[in-house]
Formats: C-alpha cells, structure tokens, sequence
C-alpha cells in the first residue's frame, strides 16, 4: 500500500520525502485525497508547476513593442524589401545628356538630375552608360557642358564607360545601346531613354519584348526631370507600378447606372446597380420567367386545396 501510493503521488509530480513525511504523520492507510491535501498545507508543489515559477531568462516585453535586436533586424529587412521592390534603373547617359542640351551640347548635368530623381525614389541599382571617349576635352564639334559631373558620378560607382580606342588615328567605338539593353535584361530593369532601339529589337526578339514593355521616356521641364505618369499608354500601367516589381493593382470603382431601377440589360449591365445587391444578377428573360413562375404556382395550389374536400 505504501508502494502504490508513492508510485501514484510520483507520477503526480510530488518529491518522495514530502510524500513519506506526509504518510508518517497520517499512517499508511490514510486516504488519497488526504494525503493530497496534507501534501498541498505543508507547500509542497509538483515539479512542473516549480519549473514554471522559476523565472525565466527571457525579457518580457509590452505588447506593441520589441526588442531592441528584433527592432534593428526588422527595420532592416523594411528596408530590403523596400528598395527590392524597385526596379533596377539603366540610364542611356548620351541620350539624357543630349536631350538636356537640346541636341547641341553634351550636358551632363541632365544625367545628374535623373539619378537623383530615381534616388529620391529610392532605387539604389542605378547605372549609366556613356562612351569612353567622352572623357576627353571637350571640341568644337562635339561639345561638353559640367564634365565634372563624369568623374563624380564615376567614383559613386554609378557610371560606366563602355570601351572605345584609337587605331591608326581613327577611333573605333564600341556599341553603347548593345551593353545598356543587355543590362537592363540581365537584371530585369528599366531603361531610361528616347531612343527606341530598333536595330537591337530586329536582332533579338526577346529584346524586342522588353524594349517595348520596358523603356521608360522623359522630357526635361525647365531643368526638372519629368517621366510619363503613364510609361505605356492611356490604358498601361501608372509610373510607380512600371519602376516596382509587385504593383499595386487599383481599387476597382463602380460608376452608378443612370437608368437605374428602370434598366433593362439586367446582368450585362456594365454599371453598379445598389438595388440589385443582395440579388442574383439574372438577364431581363430570367426575370420575367421567374415572376410568371409565382402566380402559375399559387394557382395550382389555391386548386388543389379546394379539390381536396
């Protein structure tokens, strides 16, 4: 008896000497739920419930709230998510720098304003491609306005010079809108130009695609670099959806119909109609046949009810 009763307060969590001290005191055949009660005046607890009252090493924290190491990570992952939801942005730099000169000079100072409109943005992929032999003093046939604008955007790792050299006197340059497309492609970009690249597009149609879903145009307002709001038409995307990976797709609105209860094209009905809410949107057909279902039934049961007697 007293094996099995030790077994059983064992099992329930209680330590052996508090179980033996208790059995001394009330005997061996004292009743369970004695022995319980003893066991629970003299402060004894099961070793689940100590383990739970010990305290804990871990810092409590009020709702709403984190920890200092948890607010830096989480923070830091907005951020991420932030500027990867950006597109990589791939600027054609002769072809800004042009059109900000109003094809006449090289401005460099047009590159600048559209890096850091797309910094303002929060794009942090940003490239420009400018020919090397751009480098060079400017001449009367090609000049160059701000140059030192090269040479900083250069050491912010930012612009790129495709090659270019001399060979007898004679300057062999290689193809610029080949390393921009191709670039932008890789990465799943933007392209930043006015150009249309159509020799590129003939050579591959897979850059065909992507030059024509993914060029971005800009014109150059009183010194301010202005992109479309709509980069592919009336119908196409809005601007911040063409530069993000995940867009934001448009709360759908509803205009009301103008006929109101009185319309008649019933569920090819294009319009909102609040009357017609809770209610199947059934043709004009469909309606008419269900309110002459109505009638024709109670009819039919008005005539049995007075057959039956």
């Amino acid at each position: 008896v007293h094996q099995s009763k030790l077994d059983f307060f064992c099992k329930l969590g209680y330590g052996k000497q508090d179980i033996c001290k208790v059995l001394e005191n009330l005997g061996q055949e004292a009743l369970e739920d004695d022995v319980l009660k003893e066991l629970i005046r003299m402060g004894s607890k099961p070793q689940a419930l100590e383990n739970q009252a010990q305290p804990s090493q871990l810092k409590l924290v009020a709702r709403g709230s984190c920890s200092t190491t948890l607010g830096l990570k989480g923070l830091g992952e907005d951020e991420s998510d932030a500027s990867s939801s950006l597109r990589p942005i791939v600027i054609d730099g002769s072809n800004v720098a042009m059109s900000h000169g109003n094809k006449e000079v090289f401005s460099c100072w047009g590159i600048q304003l559209a890096v850091d409109w797309f910094r303002e943005r929060g794009h942090t992929y940003i490239k420009v491609f400018v020919p090397l032999w751009r480098k060079e003093p400017p001449r009367q046939d090609s000049p160059i306005a701000d140059q030192h604008i090269l040479e900083q955007l250069e050491k912010q790792s930012v612009l790129v010079y495709t090659p270019s050299r001399k060979v007898k006197g004679k300057r062999v340059v290689c193809y610029d809108d080949r390393y921009i497309v191709k670039v932008a492609y890789e990465k799943d970009g933007v392209i930043v130009s006015n150009d249309h690249y159509r020799d590129l597009q003939n050579e591959n149609p897979e850059w065909k695609w992507f030059i024509e879903q993914r060029l971005l145009m800009y014109s150059f307002v009183s010194n301010r670099f202005m992109p479309p709001d709509d980069p592919l038409g009336r119908h196409g995307p809005t601007l911040s959806n063409f530069l993000s990976k995940k867009p934001v797709l448009p709360e759908k609105k509803w205009q009301p119909c103008p006929y109101g209860k009185k319309c008649t094209y019933g569920n090819k009905c294009k319009f909102y109609h609040p009357e017609r809410l809770h209610q199947a949107q059934l043709s004009v057909a469909d309606e008419l046949r269900a309110k002459t279902k109505v009638p024709l039934a109670l009819g039919k049961g008005e005539e049995r009810c007075q057959c039956s007697p």
